[in-house]
């Protein structure tokens, strides 16, 4: 009787429902605010500063499957497992933290922002139900923070709107408009540049061919030696007399 009465006891106080939903992040304006797998939050700052003792959960459930979640779920079992979610999960607990992890007031250059689906490691880890595994689909998806106090649900936020994932295009469904004008227009691109090099080859060869042709011509007519002529003084030379007869 007395387990019954213990287990009944958090439906007889209520959970605290705060005036709070989550939302993508906005500001800054974020590269990959979602992807196929991953999308981003902001962090709950200054939402469960009244609960010190509390850990603080994310609930990321279908969008179909918020009305049944249960707040007495409890994180890191079965019930609640990443690695058996979409199915027969349809909400699975993640990114456990505690109010020191969301400050009030945020302090300057604090990163306040959530992403939700980064690990990897963990995702196929059966020891690691509470991983913050990629997002198995496009969703949507819906999501809120729980307080909870050893097993105790204390406080939540409401539900976010519903959070739908980027696709990957099909290659079936890719549009092949104006390809064969494109391959057209590599194919023209392609020749001039082919025209070019062998145009720009060509230059470069007459310029060496040039090049040599003056070295050549001008070793060949080189500047011819000076010629130096001596005269020679006779003075040792004089005229004989003739002959005396």
């Amino acid at each position: 009787m007395l387990p019954l009465l213990l287990l009944l006891l958090p439906a007889a106080h209520g959970i605290v429902q705060l005036d709070y939903t989550p939302a993508l992040t906005q500001e800054p304006v974020l590269g990959g605010q979602k992807t196929a797998s991953t999308f981003v939050l902001d962090q709950p700052r200054c939402i469960f500063k009244d609960y010190g003792n509390a850990d603080i959960w994310l609930v990321v459930a279908l969008d179909e499957a918020t009305s049944n979640f249960s707040n007495t779920a409890r994180p890191g079992t079965l019930e609640t497992a990443f690695q058996r979610f979409p199915d027969p999960v349809r909400a699975y607990m993640t990114l456990n933290a505690t109010l020191a992890n969301y400050p009030c007031p945020k302090p300057t250059g604090d990163i306040t922002v959530l992403r939700v689906g980064s690990e990897t490691s963990c995702a196929q880890d059966v020891t690691r139900p509470t991983c913050n595994g990629p997002l198995p689909g496009p969703g949507p998806y819906r999501v809120k923070f729980l307080a909870l106090e050893g097993s105790v649900p204390k406080a939540e936020t409401h539900w976010s709107m519903p959070i739908t994932l980027r696709e990957a295009k099909s290659p079936n469904t890719i549009s092949t408009t104006g390809s064969g004008h494109s391959a057209g227009m590599i194919a023209i691109t392609t020749i001039l540049s082919i025209l070019f090099a062998i145009l720009l080859a060509g230059l470069v060869a007459m310029l060496i061919f040039w090049n040599s042709d003056s070295c050549s011509g001008s070793s060949t007519f080189s500047k011819p030696e000076s010629v130096t002529v001596r005269r020679y003084n006779t003075h040792h030379v004089y005229d004989q007399p003739a002959a005396r007869l």
